[in-house]
């Protein structure tokens, strides 16, 4: 298909649709200030009393990191590199088994708002307020980018005001956290998932129908290059292969569902540890379905766009915006259609823009302001809307940052990797290292975080070889010339990414560490997590963390697993078909077993109990009747009349 220049209108069922989400979204944070109006403490106003069950909570946690980056990025990723990016599905496996066993049970047994109270805990306060600071950071950043890219697409297919939009988006979000606090948070995320599915299917279901079933649609995608998942090269700085998107997206979404504040704060809310861990379990589902329709929608793009690329004939100035264009070029003869896409990318940013402002305040009144005043907890109720507000003004602001930014998913992944991974080392080092002290947990943290900017910052500036990205090629071959309104086809024949130009000539001019620097971004994450750790247990021990005793509660204890309790049902079970067979045993101390007896074991040690308890009645009763005796033999004695009558 060969498109159109992008016209960017909206029909009047369009914004009805647009405006409805919104609208219900505003309703929740509404109703949730009323129904919770009388609430006098800023933890049930951030954490929702802990009442949450597992249901809304896994969607919760679905929606918060599945944003706007996925709706936009994902797609435009396979549509220029490939299917590859569906191995993140193993690595989704990997953390909620890692996090519902380790981290979950430490942070759920200590009822903690805000998971750096657990630095302050464990280590010291300076921990906790590095850890703090670290996460404002890293949060803020992250923020700005998802409230830049749906704007970037309601900008794209609407032409509405691109600031407009960011203004917007972050007003919404503001009103309903200051409003409802965190269960207006959860069940907006709950209907705004349900819209972003929507939205991919909407789009889906036209490219199928539009290409003549889905058969046609992976047919193109796997002549195209677009199905590369037999990718298993180990060199770490290969852009995406199975083992750094499984490997490297296993740190990265662990340092997310892990420790990240914003996840942590949904699954300790829950009612009960059982409902926590099924929260994590019932939305890898979740993930997975988002995974696979955003793949599968990036097929999508590719099959319509095979012989006519629109980013290199120039009618989109970044992939980011490919999808926008895809939605205008087959929707926009369905009025309301093009509107619920805009919709879902725009509810991929409510859900985590929303997320990350209710977090940013449950950290910034538990870690700074309550352990440095003596408000009380209405002041402190009414000092968690303020800093949802604030918030929610300094992400608007931040997504003039992301506007200057490049590839949206790249940006954000790399901004979780380079903080997100020293902080990973730093609750692993608490949680798992008993002898790990806060001198130890400072110098890993600090050294994690160096050591990951220095290599983030150096891939900034000396990007990784051409060889190692591997962008896949691309077509304008069916194009329509006429709609080229003068547009010079032969100078852009090929993609800008493709071209000789930016083939890097030599290893001149670059320093001896651009290696390193060429490392996947994939794996800035796992570098700043062994880091960090490897030098926390080195000084640790260094500094006498061997005489360190930790208490229980802290660390985690076999006792809070699953596979615990697993492996101790499983014993049960195989002890009761047994009978507590052990031959070796019986043989070692009583010589050889009768055969005749060998289905059950004798307990002697049951049996010596019963005995000795048999014995000591035996002596009750024995004592009992001779005094019974003695008593009746003095009554005879003193009245022998009574005894000599006949009865």
């Amino acid at each position: 298909m060969s498109g159109s220049p992008m016209a960017g209108s909206f029909a009047i069922a369009d914004y009805v649709v647009f405006a409805l989400m919104l609208l219900i979204s505003a309703a929740i944070g509404v109703y949730y200030a009323w129904t919770d109006r009388s609430q006098r403490s800023s933890r049930d106003f951030l954490t929702g009393g802990r009442k949450l069950t597992a249901l809304p909570v896994s969607m919760s946690l679905t929606a918060s990191f599945m944003s706007a980056i996925t709706v936009l990025a994902n797609p435009a990723e396979v549509y220029r590199y490939g299917a590859s990016i569906g191995f993140y599905a193993v690595s989704y496996v990997f953390t909620m088994l890692i996090t519902s066993e380790v981290f979950l049970p430490v942070f759920y047994k200590l009822s903690i708002t805000s998971t750096y109270e657990y630095l302050e805990l464990r280590f010291n306060r300076a921990t906790r307020l590095l850890g703090t600071m670290l996460f404002i950071v890293q949060t803020i950043l992250y923020t700005g980018i998802v409230i830049y890219a749906p704007a970037l697409a309601l900008n794209q297919v609407t032409g509405m005001n691109l600031w407009g939009a960011v203004i917007s988006t972050g007003v919404v979000c503001t009103f309903y956290c200051t409003m409802g606090g965190l269960k207006a948070v959860v069940w907006t995320d709950v209907i705004q998932l349900g819209v972003m599915l929507a939205g991919f299917l909407t789009v889906i279901i036209r490219s199928v129908v539009l290409k003549g079933g889905v058969i046609t649609i992976i047919s193109d995608s796997q002549h195209g290059g677009r199905l590369n998942l037999s990718d298993f090269d180990p060199n770490p700085l290969r852009r995406h292969t199975f083992w750094t998107l499984s490997i490297g997206g296993t740190f990265i979404w662990l340092s997310v569902y892990g420790i990240n504040q914003a996840q942590v704060q949904r699954y300790i809310s829950c009612k009960s540890m059982t409902h926590a861990k099924l929260s994590l379990y019932i939305n890898l589902v979740g993930l997975w379905s988002i995974l696979l329709s955003s793949v599968f929608a990036g097929m999508c793009l590719f099959s319509v766009y095979k012989s006519c690329d629109p980013w290199t004939t120039g009618r989109i100035s970044a992939p980011d915006q490919l999808m926008p264009y895809l939605v205008m070029d087959i929707l926009g003869d369905y009025p309301g259609l093009p509107g619920l896409f805009v919709a879902a990318a725009y509810s991929g940013s409510l859900s985590t823009v929303s997320s990350s402002i209710n977090a940013l305040a449950a950290v910034t009144v538990e870690d700074i302001i309550r352990p440095n005043t003596n408000f009380s907890e209405k002041h402190l109720s009414w000092m968690s809307k303020g800093m949802s507000f604030f918030y929610g003004v300094l992400c608007i602001g931040m997504a003039g940052l992301a506007s200057l930014m490049g590839g949206i998913l790249q940006a954000t992944i790399s901004i979780f990797g380079i903080i997100g991974g020293p902080l990973l080392g730093l609750f692993m080092l608490g949680i798992l290292c008993p002898l790990a002290n806060s001198k130890g947990a400072l110098s890993g943290l600090v050294s994690g975080l160096v050591l990951s900017l220095w290599v983030g910052i150096g891939a900034q500036i000396y990007p990784p070889p051409h060889d190692m990205s591997r962008p896949l090629p691309l077509s304008t071959d069916g194009c329509n010339l006429t709609m080229a309104h003068g547009f010079n086809w032969t100078s852009s024949a090929l993609p800008i990414q493709n071209s000789t130009a930016v083939t890097p000539v030599h290893d001149d001019g670059k320093p001896v560490l651009a290696e390193l620097y060429s490392l996947s971004y994939l794996y800035f994450s796992p570098l700043g997590t062994i880091v960090a750790i490897s030098v926390g247990l080195i000084v640790s021990i260094l500094t006498g963390g061997c005489k360190l005793k930790v208490e229980s509660r802290l660390m985690l204890q076999k006792e809070d697993t699953t596979c615990y309790y697993f492996i101790k049902m499983l014993k049960g079970k195989i002890k009761s078909r047994s009978g507590h067979l052990d031959l070796k045993d019986r043989e070692m101390t009583f010589g050889n077993a009768n055969p005749a007896f060998s289905d059950f074991e004798l307990d002697l040690a049951k049996k010596s109990r019963e005995d000795e308890v048999n014995e000591l009645r035996h002596q009750l009763e024995e004592n009992v009747s001779a005094r019974t005796t003695w008593k009746i033999d003095a009554v005879q004695a003193e009245f022998p009349e009574v005894f000599m009558k006949p009865l």
